[in-house]
Order: structure tokens, then sequence, then C-alpha cells
């Protein structure tokens, strides 16, 4: 489960892309249910915006992170992407997964958990490599 404390931001573009995929996904009962209700509840609580007015700092749909482990210190980088592109050998997880989901819409300084199997994860989002929307890519 993602804190829900701080305001998150997803694009209006992704917004309506993501609730597309949770009507999907029930439909088709091919998602486990709590995941599709947290990625539901994140878009409810999220500030939609514009593609052109996200900040470059925000975590976005295909935006590749640098997220820093709280507890242990260890940096990896993720890049956020729709179920069919995920690949945990590339570090391309998707939206759907518990740190997909919780890492949706944040920012730079940023600080997200969620329940894992060992025990609740926090993540520090630490630079943002790509984003979609700051690079000008409105194919994605």
């Amino acid at each position: 489960m993602a804190t829900r404390t701080k305001q998150i931001y997803v694009t209006q573009h992704d917004h309506r892309r993501l609730s597309e995929l949770v009507n999907v996904a029930r439909e088709f009962g091919r998602e486990d249910e709590r995941y599709l209700r947290v990625l539901e509840e994140e878009l409810d609580r999220a500030s939609v915006v514009d593609p052109d007015e996200v900040p470059s700092d925000v975590i976005t749909m295909n935006s590749k992170a640098v997220l820093r482990d709280c507890d242990c210190g260890s940096e990896m980088v993720y890049t956020l992407v729709f179920p069919a592109e995920a690949d945990p050998q590339r570090h391309r997880v998707s939206v759907l997964a518990p740190i997909g989901t919780a890492m949706l819409g944040y920012s730079v300084g940023d600080v997200f958990a969620w329940q894992a199997p060992r025990g609740v994860r926090r993540l520090q989002v630490k630079e943002i490599l790509y984003q979609p929307e700051s690079a000008g890519d409105r194919t994605l």
C-alpha cells in the first residue's frame, strides 16, 4: 500500500489510459482486485495535469527513475510501464505491481512506501533519468 500523504501528479493522458486499464483488467479478471483498487485510489487522489504542465521531476508512465531504499541505502533504477511492457530483467516494472503503483506520480525527494512480502518498504525518488513529457516524446 502506498503512503497517501503526499500530493501526486498524473498527466491527463496517463490518467485516461490507466483508468481504461483498470476497467479492462476488471472486465477480463486478469489482475488481482486489490492491486486494481490501489491503482484506482491513486488515480482518484492525483492532481491530473496537462502533459505540458507536469513537473519534470515527477514519475509518469514510461519514466525511468533512480530510487534509494531508505532502510539499506541501496539504489536501483526502474522504468514504470504498462503491464504488457513489464520485464523484470530490464527493470521495467508494471504500474499494476505494488511498487509500480506506489511510485506513480511521486517527485524527486519524495519518499513512498508499500507493503512488500517481507514488510513495508520505503523508497526515495533520487533522480528522474527520463520522463517522456519533459523529453517531448508524445508517442508513448
